[in-house]
């Protein structure tokens, strides 16, 4: 289990939120390897299943949260049935785990098992590490949206056994790759990298294709399909993006007296925030504030919440906050360029400061608003906001949508903080 020892710091809010600041914009991710999660996650187990959110017991998950934990039990061979599994649950013999305490993040419900590849992303500014299992495909039915059948479990066979050894073996050849350079790249071709991740696909395919060529050279098996996987699927890199954004916020955690966010996440009970400043503490409030486009035949009264860690990207300066790069959004989630263009200005009133690397094209090539200060956000009244996908109470992907984070986790925080710095 990963733990971030407290930084020592003089407890002068302006002063810790400047340093904390100053870590997350100077953070270098480089995704350097695809492992299975047993072998690179320190403190994983053989019967450990990982989901999105803050801490909870068995007991607590619910609808498809909960499907995709049993599911997830089923795909790694720890039980033979929904029954055996929800058994092993309950006894403990199979271990329910958060992504961020493990140094992961998981998208949507964010189920990892021992088996399952990860992304390894080294921050080589503060040697933290990040984690992110892969991308299942594009079909709207995902083990991490809450389903689990034949097609759902062919899917994840397929990325162990074909995608994953090939783009780890590229990714070796190339002796790691720089994401931040493809991000600020992607952000200025029109992606948010949280909803909209086209270009940076692309751009990560094309940093891959001098060791695919050697590859096909050599009859390395299955570089063909991989490729047109990738080829086919857009959202490839929201996997790489959270797991650079989460190799970048960590190395602000532990920053004393910092009142900015860390980590931004939620589950089928609600919405939770980390602070730099309180460590590994989640502060818990409500479900999130939504609004989106359905897909065809869906209705508003089938959105439920099953979890999701991708805001993770928003925590750094991406996402929500860099909307106004990626207004073809509008046709995927709804609403219009205006109001994209409102929301993300809206932003700059809630956040530390100006992203140095990641900027807006749209404002001049103004910084993205990065790192929302707990302060900002209460004495504004405005809500950070993300670019999320919806998940069905029958499990699968609905339709995508904008969320806000609930004011109760910013108040529970900013009590905290207050508490720790009267003590002093």
């Amino acid at each position: 289990m990963v733990t971030t020892p407290a930084v020592t710091c003089p407890f002068d809010i302006d002063v810790a939120n400047a340093e904390a600041f100053e870590r997350l914009t100077t953070a270098d991710p480089w995704v350097v390897d695809v492992g299975i999660a047993r072998d690179v996650i320190p403190g994983y187990a053989d019967n450990l299943v990982l989901t999105s959110g803050a801490p909870m017991p068995w007991s607590e998950y619910v609808g498809g949260q909960r499907e995709a934990l049993i599911g997830g039990a089923l795909f790694e061979g720890l039980a033979a049935t929904r029954a055996e599994a929800i058994v092993g649950f309950e006894s403990g013999e199979i271990v329910v785990g958060a992504c961020h305490d493990y140094g992961a993040v998981g998208s949507l419900a964010g189920i990892y098992t021992a088996s399952m590849p990860v992304f390894v992303v080294e921050n080589r500014t503060h040697e933290n590490v990040g984690f992110c299992n892969f991308y299942e495909g594009k079909e709207p039915r995902r083990l991490n949206y809450g389903c689990y059948d034949q097609g759902v479990h062919d899917r994840l066979v397929y990325v162990n056994e074909v995608l994953a050894p090939v783009v780890g073996e590229a990714i070796r050849r190339r002796g790691g790759i720089a994401l931040k350079p493809l991000i600020a790249r992607a952000l200025r071709m029109g992606d948010e990298v949280h909803s909209r991740n086209a270009a940076a696909s692309v751009l990560f395919s094309r940093e891959i294709l001098p060791a695919v060529l050697d590859m096909v050279a050599e009859d390395v098996p299955n570089v063909r399909e991989t490729m047109l996987h990738l080829a086919e699927n857009d959202y490839f890199f929201l996997r790489l993006s959270m797991a650079a954004a989460k190799a970048s916020a960590d190395a602000m955690a532990g920053v004393a007296g910092s009142t900015l966010v860390s980590a931004m996440a939620f589950s089928c009970k609600g919405f939770a925030i980390k602070v730099a400043g309180t460590g590994d503490q989640w502060f818990e409030g409500p479900p999130p504030i939504h609004q989106g486009k359905l897909f065809p035949g869906h209705a508003e009264g089938e959105i439920t919440w099953m979890g999701g860690e991708s805001p993770i990207t928003e925590t750094v300066g991406l996402g929500g906050f860099a909307q106004a790069c990626a207004l073809s959004l509008q046709a995927y989630q709804g609403g219009s360029p205006e109001v994209m263009i409102e929301r993300n200005r809206e932003m700059y009133q809630i956040t530390h400061g100006e992203n140095p690397d990641y900027r807006i094209p749209l404002f001049g090539f103004r910084g993205t608003p990065t790192a929302v200060d707990v302060r900002k956000v209460l004495e504004t009244g405005v809500l950070p906001v993300m670019d999320v996908g919806l998940a069905g109470r029958d499990g699968g992907q609905i339709g995508a949508g904008v969320i806000r984070a609930p004011r109760e986790c910013f108040e529970k925080a900013a009590a905290v903080h207050a508490q720790a710095r009267h003590s002093r």
